[in-house]
């Protein structure tokens, strides 16, 4: 009777030991395995992010990071499936405007303790509040791009119109004028690619000073579209219905949809991602002379919006200190230029934005960077319901709008209006 109950206690405790073991982590010697989910997609930053997981696990036999990957396709619901289904990544790429609703809902770890003073103190405060919500800290954002205008360089030399610089830039009226006159039969001075006409429209709409979001003493978030908020906006829809500087054509279209035209002559200048410029390199006919220009500024300057990409550390995670240490190591300023570099995009860290490779005339790099210390969290940032709002709301009242098929009344109305009903019921 002894020895049968000995064996069944030897057997409870090897089988506690053994859950113990199996827990997260892999079966011989309790290898801790990380699931890191990308959503890098160019060839390069792919291959900067495997090569960068690689040699964390080369260097750290106890904790082994297996790479996912993700698109930004479908981001938004397969994370939300995951969470729900308890299968999230630990480490989770995404953007700062894909994460209230995640932080909110508690699926998302509080990162204040976690990360290395070392981080939080390189990664400006701007930055910060990209990825602050309520009171905690749900992502470090790491990458971040402005819009700038990809121009003609050729064409824009023989118009003999001022080139503008991040030291003197167009102002939105300047940049009107000047489309105008560098249009023509069958030649436009711009082609605006507003498939997803909301964030291009808020972000650069800070430069006018437009918020569009405003919250009251009582964290309520309402719309209000002020003068501010109307400059930019109007400057489109007058460049494409009054001035006919801008083609209708391109209104619905993505930023890739309009290089054919511009490699063709057929626009001056679009207003991309400055990430668009590794597709030119690579698409641009041979010969074909090409410039990064600033954004037009307004009333504050050459201030815009961005919505940074992230990384986050899932709050199901049972290893949220190894996940956030290597993030950090992902983060070292040599390792967050070798993620720049890869997506043509520029690092958050200061340290990383001295590097003399992020500061060179060719593609661009230079005015790129000279507008980092200017970008901003994007006015949604914090916003929940801004999903839901920008779909159901703001995407078909702008693109309406930029059409001619409401005026800027009706415009005003459907974005307040039934935009804050929208908000109201994630603020009950």
């Amino acid at each position: 009777m002894r020895t049968r109950t000995g064996y069944l206690l030897a057997l409870v405790l090897a089988l506690l030991l053994s859950g113990c073991t199996g827990a997260g982590g892999d079966a011989a010697g309790g290898r801790i395995t990380l699931r890191f989910q990308s959503l890098a997609w160019q060839e390069e930053s792919v291959r900067a992010n495997k090569e960068l997981v690689g040699e964390w696990n080369a260097t750290h036999p106890g904790v082994k990071v297996e790479y996912v990957q993700g698109s930004w396709d479908s981001v938004h619901d397969q994370l939300l499936t995951s969470f729900e289904g308890g299968e999230a990544p630990d480490i989770i790429h995404d953007a700062s405007d894909d994460l209230a609703d995640f932080a909110y809902g508690g699926y998302l770890a509080d990162l204040r303790k976690l990360l290395p003073d070392r981080l939080t103190a390189d990664i400006p405060r701007r930055s910060w509040r990209a990825a602050t919500f309520g009171d905690g800290i749900y992502g470090v954002p790491f990458l971040q791009e402005p819009r700038v205008l990809i121009a003609n360089a050729k064409w824009l030399r023989k118009s003999g119109v001022r080139i503008p610089t991040p030291e003197k830039p167009w102002s939105w009226a300047e940049f009107r004028r000047i489309t105008k006159e560098l249009s023509g039969p069958g030649r436009y001075g711009v082609a605006w690619p507003l498939k997803e006409p909301v964030s291009a429209t808020l972000n650069l709409s800070l430069s006018a000073g437009g918020q569009l979001f405003h919250r009251g003493p009582d964290g309520r978030v309402t719309v209000r579209f002020e003068a501010a908020d109307e400059v930019v906006p109007r400057t489109v829809h007058d460049q494409v219905g009054t001035d006919h500087s801008a083609p209708g054509s391109t209104l619905g279209s993505g930023g890739s949809d309009t290089l054919p035209g511009f490699f063709g002559g057929r626009y001056a200048m679009v207003p991309l991602g400055f990430s668009y410029r590794q597709q030119i390199v690579q698409q641009a006919p041979e010969g074909f002379d090409w410039q990064v220009l600033p954004a037009p500024a307004g009333a504050d300057g050459l201030t815009q919006g961005v919505s940074p990409q992230t990384l986050s550390v899932a709050e199901d995670s049972p290893h949220k200190k190894a996940a956030a240490e290597f993030v950090d190591f992902l983060l070292r300023p040599r390792n967050m230029v070798r993620l720049a570099l890869g997506d043509w995009m520029l690092p958050t860290g200061t340290r990383a934005l001295r590097d003399p490779a992020l500061h060179t005339t060719k593609d661009g790099w230079a005015t790129g960077t000279a507008l980092a210390a200017r970008l901003r969290p994007a006015p949604a940032q914090s916003v929940r319901g801004y999903p839901e709002w920008k779909d159901k709301v703001a995407t078909p009242a702008f693109q309406e709008y930029y059409s001619g098929a409401i005026g800027l009344d009706t415009l005003r109305e459907r974005l307040e209006k039934d935009g804050n009903l929208v908000l109201a019921r994630y603020q009950r």
